[in-house]
């Protein structure tokens, strides 16, 4: 049983300096006065952020990080209606085929999380139209990698009209994504609304994975145990190529605030790991904190002090 821990996005080890999520905003790129200016802009800020996106990729390489999650704002304007198709796909083929490649060879696992716009079961068809067109640009960012393994992460949404009509729209609605969406999609339960059972009896409905959020579960639930759930969520990855994730959090102020705190509790994660253990299932970790990459560190290190007897493989990743 082997357990990866990952982080999101941003390296506070590598500080600020380093980024592949600069962007622009669409006021700024429009007062620019010719289509060429604003051309250079985009590639310029491209550029930047695939550069940042290297280092941040062999800075995880070098640190023994196998699990990362891509930044959503990689392509400045790109989900933006009024930004037209400025063939980034083409300029910057060779990057997308770099990041790839120290991807796969590191056997690095990468996915994305679009922003929260994007709402599958709306009952607004623009906004359902919006999210394929979106979500379309993170599908096709991984075929330009040549990474066929990533994934999507995405919430169930609103619950617009009740929540037994709202899962039947996203059920609706899903059914009209082009595959390529679909077979990238992974549902993640939510913190307000969906609750995991809710999740998992969709995932299972679509046959698609689910990623449990524990710290979304203590804050939504109908009094479920969560690990009376673990094995038929970690079942809907029955058939992928790579093994089940999770998401964990702390919260910042009290059991149940929202909030991500700055660091993860470590005998929280050391509970969730002991009661995991059972299962005997690999699987990867998904940390959502506010010092990312730096948190994950401390993490390990308070798991060495309250379970010495743990063994790791690497700086990052633990087996039992």
């Amino acid at each position: 049983m082997k357990i990866r821990l990952g982080y999101v996005a941003i390296s506070n080890a590598l500080g600020k300096k380093v980024t592949s999520s600069s962007n622009v905003t669409y006021k700024t790129y429009s007062k620019l006065n010719s289509q060429e200016k604003r051309l250079q802009k985009l590639k310029s800020i491209t550029s930047s952020n695939f550069d940042g996106l290297e280092k941040i990729i062999r800075y995880n390489i070098e640190n023994d990080i196998h699990f990362y999650r891509i930044t959503s704002a990689l392509i400045p304007l790109t989900t933006h209606p009024e930004v037209p198709d400025w063939g980034y796909r083409k300029i910057f083929k060779r990057d997308f085929e770099y990041i790839g490649k120290l991807i796969r060879e590191s056997n690095m696992r990468v996915d994305t999380h679009p922003d929260q716009f994007n709402v599958i079961n709306s009952a607004n068809e623009e906004v359902v139209q919006n999210t394929i067109r979106n979500l379309l640009k993170q599908e096709e960012w991984f075929e330009d990698m040549n990474y066929p393994e990533g994934k999507m992460v995405i919430h169930v949404g609103g619950a617009t009209g009740g929540k037994e009509k709202a899962l039947e729209r996203f059920i609706n609605n899903f059914a009209i994504f082009p595959e390529t969406i679909q077979n990238r999609l992974i549902i993640e339960n939510d913190d307000k609304i969906y609750t995991a059972r809710e999740t998992l009896d969709l995932c299972n409905e679509l046959k698609i994975p689910m990623v449990v959020d524990i710290h979304h579960h203590n804050c939504n639930n109908d009094g479920e145990n969560i690990y009376d759930m673990l094995k038929d969520i970690f079942d809907t990855w029955k058939g992928q190529e790579l093994p089940p994730k999770i998401h964990f959090s702390s919260p910042r102020e009290g059991e149940l605030d929202r909030k991500h705190a700055d660091y993860i509790y470590a005998e929280d994660f050391v509970e969730f790991l002991e009661n995991s253990k059972v299962l005997d299932t690999d699987f990867d970790v998904m940390l959502e904190c506010k010092e990312k990459d730096i948190a994950l560190f401390k993490l390990v290190d308070d798991i060495k002090k309250l379970k010495p007897e743990y063994n790791w493989i690497d700086k990052t990743t633990l087996s039992f």
